[in-house]
């Protein structure tokens, strides 16, 4: 998943997307609706029979304005063609500076809205119990950071979120904080089962390769979950057998 934030330009933004491989883009309701700088005509910036929107509540601070805002994003994608569209990004998010979602605002706006019919993720802390719960509430999936928006730290939660992967029922999306395609595979690596960039594309100094890298590193770092990686030993274990070896 992209976002469609920070972009310099909107061709940036599409050829960033195409070359990602991406299938799901975030759109952030309110700014679209209040035509923020940037947003204004995001919405017919792309081509919606191609990729599935996913409205996020970004720029809410409580449970109740991010109920109101997933409700408009819901008729934003019915008006953009995807009538059976349900899905939101929930965030909650009242702390201006490091941007931390709010566990109980998003406990409650993920009960309101799960009631009224969406597929809910929750953008949360690497918290495994909050995950849980939010899981057994019947959101769609879990969302935990890696570290903080945009920050470009990497995966600083990789204990934290070991442990909602070992537990999790739904899908895992690592959000928020990678910064490299290195950090991408690892994520990946760990089980992830996708991410979502948007700062570390959308702010390279070519976003449209940065978004392929991206791309690259994550479907690498698919395959070398599935395929198993070799135990980490505290000793040298030679390549080549000893038996059939030349006699001196």
């Amino acid at each position: 998943m992209t976002g469609t934030g920070k972009y310099r330009t909107f061709d940036q933004m599409g050829q960033s997307i195409a070359a990602s491989g991406c299938e799901i883009v975030t759109v952030a309701v309110r700014r679209v609706q209040t035509q923020a700088p940037g947003h204004a005509g995001l919405a017919e910036a792309i081509d919606w029979q191609k990729i599935w929107m996913l409205p996020n509540t970004a720029g809410c601070q409580t449970a109740e304005e991010a109920v109101r805002v997933a409700r408009l994003g819901r008729e934003m994608a019915k008006l953009l063609g995807q009538e059976d569209n349900n899905f939101v990004k929930l965030e909650v998010i009242p702390d201006g500076k490091y941007l931390l979602p709010d566990p109980l605002g998003t406990l409650a706006a993920a009960e309101q809205l799960v009631k009224e019919g969406f597929a809910v993720l929750p953008y949360i802390n690497a918290d495994p119990l909050l995950a849980k719960r939010l899981e057994e509430m019947g959101c769609a999936t879990v969302m935990p950071l890696g570290s903080p928006i945009g920050s470009g730290q990497g995966i600083k939660n990789a204990a934290n979120i070991a442990i909602i992967l070992e537990n999790a029922q739904v899908p895992v999306v690592v959000d928020a904080g990678i910064g490299t395609p290195s950090e991408a595979a690892q994520a990946m690596e760990m089980g992830a089962d996708a991410l979502l960039i948007n700062t570390a594309i959308a702010q390279a100094d070519q976003p449209a390769k940065m978004a392929q890298a991206m791309g690259l590193a994550t479907q690498a770092g698919r395959l070398a979950y599935q395929a198993g990686r070799i135990p980490v030993q505290a000793m040298a274990s030679a390549s080549s057998p000893l038996s059939g070896r030349i006699a001196s």
